[in-house]
């Protein structure tokens, strides 16, 4: 799925941000013009166009794009001054997430989204303050992803605040480490918001300190992570725990059950993650990949434990054919719409619609259990 594209620019000094119309007629900041240029163009931003530069155009352009097959009317995208149109918010779409930094303050071994050691912050808090007003108000979920969004500092709470305010029924979940809420006046300053639709997805790799920094490539990072989460709990903060599956762990899981069970029972909901083959993942894939149809009996015993406890379970990301049947009933379809995809050898399966499927980047390495079941 395309989410970039890109243009010559024309008198455009700053991001441009906006909804976009294919009709004159719609109520957007910018307007995508494939025909006949309209007499007024006073009430748009900037217009898009796949025609060549007209200079007698006193507007911000970007020319020559190659197509907009990708866009919906309503759709917001911001505008850079290289002729970059990103899409922020798919108007179609259950999976939209805004990007708050791409700075973080782990180094994960499987982090799908290696961090940048650049201060991004003024220029997402821009975006995205612009960017939340204009989400519509009947968005049912909206994620925050990084990066590390806690590091924006005070403008990780404006932005949230943002969020509460504009979209008072939107439920919303963002992905953290969890060890800025070590601090307790962070962790009580999200408390006091009362923001009863937020959860934080907070990831824990293992019961056993060493193994989670190792996995984390960070000293201390478990100890913070773990009085993150009680802080949090004393504020009465919702939490989902992230369990990513790999070769590192896999031999303690069911120790990090019991380890969650008997210390961190108030977490909202657990999440065991299959791992995708992005960003890092293919540098150290020897580290980390196990097969699936390897750890099926661990999984289940597992999520079987938890779920015996009376504790919320899901499973993410995997495929039911290598998945033991008795714990089919957590897998949930969670891969990103525009990064999910289905493999040959799946056509003709009788549970394709029920199967998490795979990330577009596992095409080349996934498990060697792989089948249709008929």
């Amino acid at each position: 799925m395309i989410l970039k594209t890109k243009g010559k620019p024309w008198r455009i000094d700053e991001p441009i941000i906006g909804r976009v119309a294919f009709d004159a007629a719609d109520d957007a900041e910018i307007l995508i013009v494939q025909d006949i240029v309209p007499d007024d163009l006073r009430r748009y931003k900037a217009i898009l166009t796949s025609h060549d530069i007209d200079t007698s155009i006193d507007k911000a352009a970007v020319y020559a794009i190659p197509g907009f097959g990708h866009l919906s009317a309503g759709d917001i995208v911001v505008v850079n001054s290289d002729g970059v149109i990103n899409t922020q918010y798919r108007i179609d779409s259950t999976h939209n997430f805004l990007l708050f930094t791409e700075r973080c303050n782990s180094n994960c071994l499987m982090c799908s989204q290696p961090p940048r050691d650049k201060d991004d912050t003024g220029y997402f808090y821009n975006i995205y303050s612009q960017v939340i007003p204009l989400i519509p108000k009947e968005c049912a979920e909206l994620g925050i992803t990084g990066g590390e969004p806690t590091l924006l500092g005070g403008l990780f709470f404006k932005l949230l605040e943002q969020i509460q305010h504009q979209l008072p029924d939107t439920e919303v979940h963002c992905l953290t480490n969890g060890r800025s809420f070590a601090w307790d006046g962070f962790a009580k300053r999200l408390g006091d918001m009362s923001f009863k639709r937020l959860m934080l997805g907070i990831p824990l790799y293992s019961d056993f300190n060493l193994l989670h920094d190792y996995v984390v490539q960070g000293d201390g990072a478990f100890e913070q992570t773990v009085q993150g989460l009680y802080n949090l709990a004393k504020y009465d903060v919702r939490i989902e725990l992230r369990i990513v599956l790999h070769k590192p762990t896999i031999s303690r899981l069911n120790k990090l059950s019991k380890f969650i069970y008997k210390n961190l029972p108030f977490v909202e909901h657990v999440a065991f993650m299959g791992l995708e083959n992005q960003g890092y993942t293919p540098h150290n894939f020897d580290k980390l990949w196990i097969d699936p149809v390897e750890y099926g009996d661990d999984l289940a015993e597992a999520m079987m434990y938890l779920s015996d406890h009376g504790m919320n379970v899901s499973l993410y990301n995997s495929q039911l054919c290598v998945t033991p049947e008795e714990i089919w009933q957590f897998s949930r379809r969670s891969i990103s719409d525009w990064k999910n995809i289905y493999l040959d050898k799946c056509e003709g399966c009788t549970v394709s619609e029920e199967c998490g499927g795979f990330f577009s980047s596992n095409l080349v390495k996934h498990s060697l259990g792989i089948r249709a079941l008929r």
